[in-house]
């Protein structure tokens, strides 16, 4: 079993649902607490295993804004993994899912180094490194429904542009939606392997922004349902 997350880039309006939900449920989990440095200062900043980037593709007036989550890739060849001095940073057999033991980790940044996603997180009250862990401590949990059985950041998704599943099961959702879809890897010249995939934009009709100048607002209304619902 190999488990991690499909991102729709398509859908994913960039709300940072995910985000603030993998915090709120890791706060309390498994690698909890999750440090906030001066919250309610100028410049407030802190712990989180899920962060958003956001781009902007193209020209004006067909531009596009991608939004982009990121955070621990689960590769199947992890360098994190390899680097740790102490044994603390290790990856999972039964799932592909990779973890650091806080008790293990001395804060060396060394796994942080070797991550080309920025994946890892110091928290400097602990002095140890912390990232996702695929909430593994609720995908297991029995005690709770099966239909909620999922990462905290999949189930809070408003646009449902997340999704979590077995990749080594080429009928799950996650490796049909790769498949259907064309979805991809990050840096798959580095041959990290990263669990995570991504599926690409569809292409959308460029919008006419000058002749929709010259119309009121009742036509671009119209306009803007008409390619909506063809």
């Amino acid at each position: 079993m190999r488990l991690g997350l499909v991102i729709d880039l398509d859908t994913c309006v960039g709300c940072h649902a995910c985000a603030v939900a993998c915090k709120e449920w890791n706060t309390s989990g498994t690698t909890g607490a999750l440090t906030d440095y001066h919250p309610y200062g100028a410049e407030p900043s802190g712990v989180w295993f899920n962060r958003i980037r956001h781009f902007e593709l193209g020209d004006y007036p067909h531009n596009k804004t991608i939004n982009f989550p990121m955070s621990c890739m689960h590769c199947e060849n992890a360098e994190c993994v390899t680097v740790c001095p102490t044994g603390a940073s290790y990856k999972r057999a039964e799932d592909g899912i990779v973890l650091v033991d806080q008790n293990k980790c001395m804060g060396c940044n060394y796994c942080s180094w070797a991550c080309p996603y920025g994946a890892r997180e110091l928290d400097r009250a602990s002095g140890t490194m912390k990232k996702c862990t695929l909430c593994v401590d609720r995908i297991y949990d029995m005690e709770i429904p099966e239909e909620e059985r999922q990462p905290a950041c999949v189930l809070t998704c408003p646009a449902h542009a997340r999704m979590f599943g077995d990749f080594d099961d080429p009928e799950s959702p996650v490796s049909r939606a790769v498949r259907e879809r064309g979805g991809y890897e990050l840096m798959p010249e580095l041959n990290y392997q990263p669990s995570n995939k991504y599926l690409p934009p569809r292409p959308t009709r460029p919008i006419p922004i000058e002749n929709l100048k010259k119309r009121g607002i009742r036509q671009v209304k119209d306009w803007i349902h008409q390619a909506v619902t063809r």
